[in-house]
């Protein structure tokens, strides 16, 4: 999906990059920039990742995107994973609320069987706890550490899905949010004409305890892709800002630079330290565009309806690996 946001594009004119507000083919010589002008904390890598996964989804009624998953390597011989590292092959699938694919299109709530959602224990002498979900495009939702559920369609077609699990308060809420890519390591994909359409994202939910996403949750960026220009990236009190960079769907999307850091591998877990991580940005339902959607709009009282709010980084576009974090008292 397209996020009007950032229209600011790239362009060349005799060889000097500009800025403009329409997008405009600018050759692999124009885009001058090195490693040399980023001054942040992540690795640079440029061009394409190669293919380990050709495909990990496979629509049964309808067409889905292809969802791969690729590997590239950085000037110092680290191996990044794109778009994400994730567990779609070997975790539990949430349970769709709405699901096309498999054939799953409730008109309504009043649908769906609530009652054959399982339930995950985290605390045997917890609550029962459910939760509502909509993610452009894949999520990984942990409870206290706990892998919970996986999204049930990396890619597209938009689903939806609930989840439920018992848990004592207070508990930390962690979900790993991934915004597919069919251009692997270039942050885009094939989309209204253009071979190197940036994509965006977006993640809401609301649980039956009156949590819901919100800017009180933290969200912090592991891959940003496509930049163009290295030095349009910054990093202020914990943040990793793209929000200066230009957002390009043309020719030059093959000779993209992306981001990437180091992700902690107890991210997840309650006792993990994100004092540092910045607060989430919020995003309305025009901005992600979910108007048209029927995984969204046929259960909006349990998203925007509830007061939940799609949340992302601070760049809904070019950020394609977030994790947000909540913890509930």
């Amino acid at each position: 999906m397209k996020n009007e946001l950032f229209k600011n594009i790239l362009f060349s004119v005799g060889g000097i990059v500009m800025i403009g507000s329409t997008a405009m083919s600018c050759a692999s010589d124009d885009i001058q920039m090195h490693h040399d002008d980023y001054l942040g904390s992540g690795s640079i890598t440029q061009g394409a990742a190669t293919t380990v996964v050709s495909n990990l989804f496979t629509c049964q009624n309808g067409r889905s995107r292809v969802a791969g998953i690729g590997e590239i390597t950085d000037a110092q011989g680290a191996v990044w994973t794109v778009p994400g590292s994730n567990q779609f092959s070997s975790a539990p699938k949430a349970m769709d609320l709405y699901e096309q694919c498999a054939g799953i299109t409730p008109r309504n709530l009043a649908e769906v069987n609530q009652d054959d959602v399982p339930v995950v224990t985290v605390d045997p002498q917890g609550e029962v706890i459910t939760g509502y979900i909509f993610a452009d495009n894949y999520f990984e939702l942990y409870i206290n550490g706990k892998l919970i559920a996986v999204d049930s369609v990396p890619f597209t077609p938009f689903n939806s899905s609930i989840v439920k699990f018992k848990v004592s308060k207070p508990y930390t809420i962690a979900v790993k949010v991934i915004d597919w890519e069919e251009n692997l390591d270039l942050g885009s994909e094939n989309n209204r004409g253009n071979a190197y359409h940036a994509g965006d994202g977006g993640f809401i939910a609301s649980f039956s305890d009156g949590t819901v996403t919100n800017r009180d949750w933290q969200a912090q960026t592991f891959y940003t892709s496509p930049i163009l220009d290295l030095s349009c990236l910054s990093e202020k009190d914990g943040a990793r800002l793209s929000t200066d960079c230009g957002v390009t769907d043309e020719k030059n999307g093959q000779q993209a630079y992306a981001v990437h850091w180091t992700m902690a591998d107890n991210w997840m877990n309650e006792d993990f330290d994100s004092s540092t991580w910045p607060q989430a940005s919020l995003y309305s339902d025009d901005e992600i565009g979910v108007n048209n959607k029927k995984a969204y709009m046929n259960f909006i009282e349990k998203f925007s309806g509830a007061g939940a709010s799609f949340i992302w980084s601070t760049n809904v576009v070019l950020d394609n690996e977030v994790l947000l974090r909540y913890t509930v008292n």
